[in-house]
């Protein structure tokens, strides 16, 4: 097959178009450097944070129970989580002061200690082997206990101490612990009791750090666990704790000489995930947990403290600091002055169901840069710029096999997804809209009402059923992933299913269960430049009797109060809240429309997504074009297609050529 399709309206000259975007750039930089937050900001957000929860501390405070519904682990789970993860903050806070100047949070958090263990205490904390959350808590307490140790634990008093000693013990030998971040919490707990003389294992440790090492991937890059699991858990978990743990007492004999391994892993990851952050400070809202906001920033303190090589610190204080500053100033905290469960306001269906009302706080890993005293070099190094507020970034990264695409002229950081499912290849299980959607953004979220997880939509290539279901593609294969000189190239080929969903899920981020139906194969390329993505797409093969009625390709979802959309011959647009989001017909028979739908996303009351649909037939490409930006683009890409030879002209008449093949490298 060879075909041609010329694109939308004609655009303003390349060069006088490039020129004007220069310069918008360099003054929007200029702007943003000037407006970086500084540490005196940061203390101060974290002050307002720690005093807004007194008000809820239990009679010892030993709890603080947040207002709301209570979570999915009961009340007293949540009073738990709402002191610990305080404890957090606030011990960041004081090791910051070097204990000058913070005797009131001292005093109070102390307080709550003596209280927390004390098992005769009416708010005495939730045991580790009554209740599993309990041991995540743990590592948070041993974490700020060592950090803070000369103003908090050597000032218990010794009854204390020892019931601190046998709250944290049932660590030792307990092999129930999920094979996930959660091996860093009995690390950290092993290793603060071994400090203060408390029962540990040795074994433990070995098993747990050689736990972590079969996660790693190419790049420096981290799975939660066997799955592929790539999310926020990669940056603020599995590289946040090798950093933290190796400062602790003690923490050096055990590391056994891995934590300039560690620190090297760290130091390539951020190299990507530098670009992740958009110019308005916003983290890729994707992955589970998204609740805990900007503890996004986490990383990038990380790498200051480990003095990571590649990347400035000067950047990554910057990218930590706007992620921040992002929140605050888009509704976080609340008018209380609290953290609530969701993303700006308050959304609870953003929360797993293990999220309860103080499992917002361990945001308080994003502040840890307060944790550096004001002397550190840090704070008086010259701002820099992130990648994104200075030039457009195009990035592949191969182990989830993504595409980081940003432009400079909008702020916004997208990435296509061929490679990142909370799942495994072959396995036939839904979609969760968090991980397996085809892009992620800064600027724009997935859907994730409870039709989201049932139906793929947004971002999605998807075969109808006769009954409406749309197709999952969990467990995909990954086909390749490349730079092709000035566009970047990733491809997964999917087994289609139908899922009817069983009746009790589990919502712990991954996709449904359910009875599958196999609908037939589905391949699917990627082809990024800029704002767009050239999205090629070929029914391979449909099972004999799955009978599917259409081909849906879906855009970026767009969310707000209220959302403008067009429909034209090829075109399918929504804009809302300065975004622009569009899906063009490259190829001939897409019929374009809007989906809407209601209280489905985080960013807004009404969700639209841009959607094309196509006859489904076997054995031709078909070529569409996703965009999504600040404006509406004026003009679309054009593709030339022989075989499986692609040729793209892009807006600027940049042309690009590529062969859909299963070549995986990086160039």
């Amino acid at each position: 097959m060879t075909y041609e399709r010329t694109g939308a309206a004609t655009a303003a000259s390349p060069c006088d178009a490039e020129r004007s975007r220069t310069a918008e750039r360099s003054l929007n930089a200029e702007r943003s450097l000037t407006a970086e937050w500084s540490r005196d900001d940061l203390i101060a957000y974290a002050d307002r944070l720690l005093a807004a929860v007194r008000p809820w501390a239990s009679e010892n405070n030993a709890r603080i129970t947040l207002p709301g519904a209570s979570g999915g682990y009961g009340i007293d789970v949540d009073g738990l989580e709402g002191f610990v993860r305080t404890f957090l903050l606030a011990g960041f806070r004081i090791a910051g002061a070097r204990g000058e100047g913070v005797d009131d949070l001292i005093d109070f958090y102390s307080r709550g200690i003596v209280a927390g263990v004390d098992p005769s205490s009416p708010d005495r904390w939730v045991r580790l082997d009554e209740h599993a959350q309990a041991k995540v808590e743990a590592a948070s307490i041993a974490l700020i206990l060592d950090m803070t140790r000369p103003w908090i634990w050597d000032r218990l008093d010794g009854t204390t101490q020892r019931r601190m000693i046998d709250y944290l013990a049932p660590v030792v030998g307990d092999d129930s612990y999920p094979k996930n971040n959660w091996l860093w919490f009995r690390v950290v707990v092993q290793t603060f009791l071994r400090s203060v003389g408390g029962p540990w294992s040795q074994d433990d440790i070995d098993r747990d750090l050689a736990q972590h090492d079969s996660f790693i991937r190419e790049g420096g890059w981290l799975s939660d666990g066997d799955d592929r699991s790539y999310d926020h858990y990669v940056g603020w978990a599995l590289h946040l704790y090798p950093v933290l743990w190796s400062r602790m007492q003690g923490a050096a004999e055990l590391a056994a000489g891995r934590t300039k391994d560690d620190i090297a892993r760290l130091d390539t990851f951020l190299q990507d995930a530098i670009a992740l952050v958009g110019a308005d400070g916003a983290p890729l809202i994707q992955g589970r947990s998204l609740v805990y906001r900007f503890a996004a920033a986490a990383p990038y303190w990380a790498g200051v403290i480990a003095e990571v090589p590649s990347v400035p610190a000067a950047q990554l204080r910057r990218a930590a600091s706007s992620i921040v500053r992002h929140f605050a100033e888009n509704g976080a905290p609340n008018d209380q002055g609290l953290l609530d469960l969701g993303w700006h306001a308050e959304w609870r269906r953003l929360a797993q169901n293990y999220s309860g009302t103080g499992s917002p706080y361990w945001a308080s890993k994003g502040l840890l840069g307060i944790a550096l005293p004001a002397d550190h070099p840090v704070w008086s190094a010259p701002a820099e710029p992130m990648p994104v507020e200075s030039a457009d970034v195009l990035r592949v990264v191969e182990a989830p096999a993504w595409i980081i695409s940003a432009t400079a002229d909008d702020g916004i950081v997208r990435v296509s997804n061929h490679g990142a499912d909370h799942a495994r290849p072959g396995d036939l299980v839904g979609d969760s809209p968090l991980y397996a959607r085809l892009g992620y953004s800064t600027a724009a979220s997935p859907l994730l009402n409870g039709d989201a997880w049932a139906e793929p939509l947004e971002q999605s290539v998807a075969l109808l059923h006769a009954d409406g279901r749309a197709s999952h593609r969990a467990g995909m294969r990954v086909q390749g992933i490349r730079r092709d000189g000035d566009a970047a190239l990733a491809g997964s080929e999917g087994t289609a299913h139908w899922i009817s969903p069983d009746a009790t899920q589990t919502r712990h981020g991954s996709g449904i269960t359910g009875e599958v139906e196999i609908a037939g194969t589905v391949t699917t390329w990627s082809i990024v430049r800029g704002a767009w993505e050239v999205r090629v797409v070929r029914i391979d093969r449909i099972e004999a009797d799955a009978a599917p009625t259409a081909l849906r390709i879906g855009g970026w979802a767009l969310a707000a109060d209220a959302v403008d959309d067009t429909v034209s011959e090829a075109v399918a647009a929504a804009s809302a809240r300065g975004r622009h989001s569009a899906i063009v017909a490259l190829t001939p028979g897409g019929v374009p429309s809007i989906e809407t739908r209601r209280d489905a996303s985080p960013l807004g009351a009404t969700a639209s997504v841009p959607v094309l649909t196509y006859p489904a037939s076997t054995g031709e490409w078909i070529a569409t074009a996703v965009h999504l930006s600040d404006r509406a683009a004026a003009s679309a890409p054009t593709v030339r297609i022989d075989g499986d030879d692609v040729a793209v002209v892009w807006p600027d008449s940049t042309t690009t050529e590529h062969r859909l093949t299963t070549e995986h490298r990086l160039t």
